[in-house]
C-alpha cells in the first residue's frame, strides 16, 4: 500500500498561447471548439476558456453571494490541448517566434504566414 501525499507539482512549460487569444480545441468533450482564453493557469499548464468545459458547482450562502446555490462557471483545459485559431483563414494554426527588424517579438502563423495580435 502506497503512503504519503500525492500532490505532485507539474513542472510548469512555456506556454504558446496567452491571454485573449482565439484558440481551437483538438481533443477532450469540447473537441472542435473555439473560444477566448480568459486566464492562464502556469502552474498547473491550463487555461479557462470563455463558455467552455463548463461545470457546475455547488455554494453555500456567502455575503457576497447571499442566496447560495448552483454557480456555473469555466474549468480548466490543458494547454497542449488547444491550439491558436488564425481568423483570417479560420483554421486553427501552429505558431513562429521571429523578430522584426526593430527588435520587436512577434508570433507569425505557420498557414497564413501572417502576423497575430
Amino acid at each position: 500500500m502506497r503512503t504519503g501525499s500525492t500532490n505532485r507539482k507539474i513542472k510548469s512549460e512555456k506556454t504558446h498561447i496567452k491571454s485573449g487569444d482565439l484558440v481551437y480545441v483538438i481533443s477532450g468533450k469540447e473537441k472542435g471548439k473555439t473560444g477566448k482564453i480568459i486566464k492562464i493557469l502556469k502552474d498547473k499548464n491550463m487555461a479557462l476558456v470563455e463558455k467552455l468545459n463548463i461545470v457546475k458547482k455547488h455554494s453555500k450562502p456567502t455575503q457576497k453571494n447571499p442566496t447560495g446555490g448552483i454557480i456555473e462557471k469555466e474549468a480548466g483545459i490543458r494547454v497542449s490541448n488547444l491550439m491558436l485559431y488564425d481568423a483570417t483563414i479560420s483554421e486553427p494554426t501552429r505558431i513562429r517566434n521571429s523578430r522584426l527588424k526593430s527588435g520587436e517579438k512577434v508570433r507569425i502563423s505557420v498557414k497564413s504566414g501572417e502576423e497575430i495580435k
